[in-house]
């Protein structure tokens, strides 16, 4: 029998929900579950501080955790290591701090002030408050985790484009062409960032994304082999192709 593989779509600042998911994981699998995190932990919501620690507390206290980097996630990095605040490939002409992106609830969960300052004082003071621990997980996070036949990746993958040659840009940021791709990928790709009103299953990929980002559910899963399941409050529910 194959081991279940539990995931979590984009978080965005959700720590509250994402305690609800964990523990959702917790009630079908139990404390030794495997989970892939599917990156975006960070912005939106309001507690982006909380969710790192949660996920650092997790990982110290030996859970079987895996993170994938999201776009968001890498704001974090360019921000902070190159001051690059205007890193966005869908809003080039917004800073990471604009409310759009969420740049400014994450520095808040830090301490940071952000409205009506400027950006060379905001990046003095978030280098100075946010913890090395935690620019250091964000920094080293992977672009993708493959098992089986499952690919654990934010955003998407280039279609036909070997894994090896894959550019992280399109792993954290890809829609079109990946998203109208109808043919069959080596793997079932598992992924986030195009956020729906409920999760899909679409044949060769899961989008598991419902919205956390924007105040909806944040909806776990469960897979085993190819076969995907949401977890509710009353249990697993199937998630089929459409």
């Amino acid at each position: 029998m194959t081991d279940p593989i539990y995931v979590i779509p984009d978080i965005h600042g959700q720590r509250a929900m994402l305690g609800d998911a964990l523990a959702r994981i917790d009630a079908d699998g139990g404390a030794r579950a495997r989970v892939v995190f599917l990156g975006d932990l960070v912005d939106r919501g309001p507690d982006s501080r909380g969710v790192i620690d949660t996920v650092l507390a997790g990982q110290a206290e030996g859970r079987d955790w895996v993170v994938v980097k999201g776009n968001h996630d890498d704001y974090v990095t360019r921000f902070l290591e190159h001051g690059d605040a205007y890193a966005s490939k869908g809003h080039p002409d917004l800073p990471w701090t604009a409310p759009r992106l969420g740049g400014d609830t994450t520095l808040a969960s830090y301490g940071v002030a952000t409205e009506g300052r400027e950006m060379a004082d905001i990046l003095a003071d978030a280098r100075a408050t946010i913890p090395k621990a935690h620019r250091d997980f964000i920094a080293g996070l992977p672009f993708f985790h493959e098992e089986d036949e499952l690919l654990f990746v934010h955003a998407g993958i280039r279609p036909g484009v070997p894994l090896t040659r894959q550019s992280p840009d399109d792993l954290m940021w890809i829609r079109e062409p990946f998203l109208s791709w109808p043919a069959p990928h080596p793997w079932l790709v598992v992924h986030g960032h195009t956020a729906l009103d409920h999760p899909r299953h679409y044949g060769n990929r899961v989008n598991l994304d419902g919205g956390a980002g924007w105040d909806r559910p944040l909806c776990a899963a469960v897979f085993e082999g190819r076969d995907c399941w949401l977890l509710t409050d009353q249990g697993r529910r199937p998630l089929r192709p459409d």
